[in-house]
């Protein structure tokens, strides 16, 4: 399937999009990577998937097969100010690139999702949450009007080794543990859905390999989700030593929702299920970090 497959992976340098392509190349995918910056070697592709001509260029320069879209402003910050930057690089993003393809014979377009997009009428909780859920929207459209062969992947918390971001739960308790400090946390009672990054990776490739997942929208997570609290409390055990987390030193957000996938779904159409344990996921993730702490 994949051998020759051109394959243009947006997002490419970020925590899952880096992984994707590396493991699409394994497989003898073509694979065109795509980053704000400065190209970073054979096969990458400067772009602003904000600019509508930027991103149809772009998509003639490499007439892709197959289309990962990971480029994302990730934040949960409850803010007026974020909103317009999660609209352009959130939305309209997606639009720009699921506009670009349409009528090009792309065989496969899958894009990111999250699992902070609200469910059963609810309000988003946050600028991104409200910015995701409305390219899911659009694709579900592109999908009906145009045939486009678009799918969502609804992606939960991810986590693992190489997370770029300090500030994102595991790696900000992971490192604060393994410096002999005590990370202050919320209450922790929050339930969270978390899933190993390499079982994010396999979703991917298999929703781009697969024609049947075109027009789904898919979770991508655990069936089970865990507090916070016992994810932090999990990883001090796997550190040891004396520092443990402080809970109730930080306010919660502004509706912090618990968190839950529906794997069936993705379990039915692509055949994933994630393979990766919680517990053999923070050790491996905190085995990564003790070497560079």
């Amino acid at each position: 399937m994949w051998q020759g497959t051109r394959a243009l992976v947006t997002g490419a340098t970020g925590f899952i999009g880096a992984r994707l392509a590396r493991r699409l190349t394994e497989l003898g995918a073509q694979v065109h990577a795509v980053s704000r910056r400065s190209p970073a070697g054979e096969g990458w592709h400067q772009a602003d998937l904000s600019d509508a001509a930027a991103t149809s260029a772009l998509v003639e320069r490499v007439r892709p097969e197959v289309v990962f879209h990971l480029a994302s402003e990730v934040t949960g910050v409850r803010e007026p100010e974020t909103v317009a930057p999660t609209l352009a690089a959130n939305l309209g993003a997606a639009v720009n690139l699921m506009t670009a393809v349409t009528g090009t014979g792309v065989r496969s377009v899958v894009l990111a999702g999250s699992v902070e997009e609200p469910r059963d009428g609810q309000a988003p909780g946050s600028p991104y949450a409200a910015a995701k859920a409305a390219a899911t929207g659009y694709a579900r459209m592109f999908h009906a009007l145009w045939q486009v062969p678009v799918s969502v992947l609804r992606v939960a918390m991810v986590y693992g080794p190489g997370e770029p971001n300090p500030r994102r739960l595991v790696p900000y308790v992971t490192a604060s543990l393994l410096r002999g400090e005590s990370p202050e946390l919320t209450s922790g009672t929050r339930l969270v859905t978390w899933v190993y990054v390499e079982d994010v990776v396999d979703a991917f490739v298999r929703a781009g390999a697969s024609g049947e997942a075109a027009g789904h929208v898919l979770d991508i997570g655990t069936p089970e989700p865990v507090s916070i609290r016992h994810t932090a409390d999990l990883i001090a055990d796997i550190v040891g030593g004396p520092a443990r987390p402080v809970y109730g030193a930080v306010a919660a957000r502004p509706l912090d929702r618990t968190q839950r996938s529906d794997i069936e779904p993705a379990a039915r159409v692509l055949g994933w299920r994630p393979v990766t344990s919680l517990a053999t996921g923070l050790t491996k993730t905190v085995e990564w970090h003790s070497k560079r702490v």
